[in-house]
């Protein structure tokens, strides 16, 4: 049976929300970039998610456009601390650090591939051909995280620390995404994003001063400029509000599966950005990776027996 006109019309729509959700993202990458240029990776991160968790949460709490405001109880706020806050944390300090030391394209494009990671912390090794195509699409993420990662240390020894930094957020937003995904079965996922958020920024703001003092203590004292603030205005409304709420969204509609697709295209939405707004020049070597990575996720995600043709009769 064909969809229907409605139908396709809202797979549209969804798919578009994706889309738009993914260019503010790659946006968004290329501004923390520039933003850890001048002030503490921290301090960039732990602002940013006290800021759009509580512009969330006053959304939540005085409109109905992102749905009914929750209202936890004391084991799901603590989960909300300790399973969302502390690793979305930890991530965006990773993260931060990763694009202080290396490209914003590098490190989109080893976030690229945390689809993959998450299918392996789903399941358990196990003589099945599922589990066979998840290590497949494992071993294809790892050759091109290899090959994105041999040439730095041959041309720039010291880069290598940004490289495995990149790549443990990865990881580390997979495992976040796990969390997520546990959080919301009690609560929507745009309301976990949101107590998330300002819970994660919370616990960072300590850090995020103690960068501050040591780097005024070392003579580089926060700098302030209009330019750094707009930007930090853009990673907060359109980087953390607005494509976090399209993202979240198209789980209503759409599995998680068909959703993850979609950041596949992080990595060259972020390398455009990253190209016309930072000057960042990318390789061959960067594309060959990038083959290998979205690929990956390719295998790792898209359901091949439904895309068989059924057997006729």
């Amino acid at each position: 049976m064909n969809p229907s006109p409605t139908h396709s019309k809202s797979n549209q729509a969804i798919a578009g929300a994706l889309v738009l959700a993914v260019v503010l993202w790659g946006g968004n990458n290329a501004g923390v970039k520039y933003l850890v240029t001048a002030w503490p990776p921290i301090f960039v991160g732990g602002t940013r998610f006290v800021c759009a968790g509580l512009i969330m949460l006053a959304v939540l709490r005085w409109t109905r456009w992102l749905g009914v405001p929750p209202h936890p109880a004391p084991a799901e706020r603590r989960a909300l601390w300790w399973r969302g806050g502390l690793s979305l944390a930890i991530y965006i300090v990773v993260f931060n650090w990763a694009l202080h030391f290396t490209s914003a394209s590098h490190v989109a494009l080893y976030l690229g591939a945390s689809p993959v990671w998450a299918l392996l912390m789903d399941g358990k090794p196990a003589w099945t051909w599922q589990t066979l195509r998840r290590y497949a699409s494992a071993a294809l993420a790892l050759t091109g995280v290899i090959i994105l990662f041999l040439p730095t240390l041959q041309l720039a020894p010291g880069n290598g620390f940004g490289e495995l930094l990149a790549l443990a957020s990865g990881v580390l937003w997979a495992f976040h995404g796990r969390q997520i995904h546990r959080l919301s079965s009690t609560m929507s996922s745009i309301a976990v994003t949101a107590h998330t958020m300002w819970r994660a920024g919370l616990m960072l703001l300590p850090l995020a001063l103690i960068e501050v003092v040591w780097l005024k203590s070392a003579n580089h004292p926060l700098v302030w400029r209009w330019d750094l603030f707009w930007v930090q205005g853009y990673c907060i409304l359109a980087g953390g509000v607005a494509a976090f709420c399209l993202w979240n969204s198209a789980f209503k509609y759409w599995p998680t599966s068909q959703v993850y697709l979609f950041s596949n295209l992080i990595p060259i939405s972020t390398m455009t950005w990253a190209h016309f707004c930072l000057g960042e020049q990318v390789s061959r070597t960067y594309f060959y990776a990038m083959i290998l990575v979205v690929g990956a996720v390719i295998l790792a995600q898209v359901n091949w027996a439904k895309l068989a043709p059924a057997p006729e009769e």
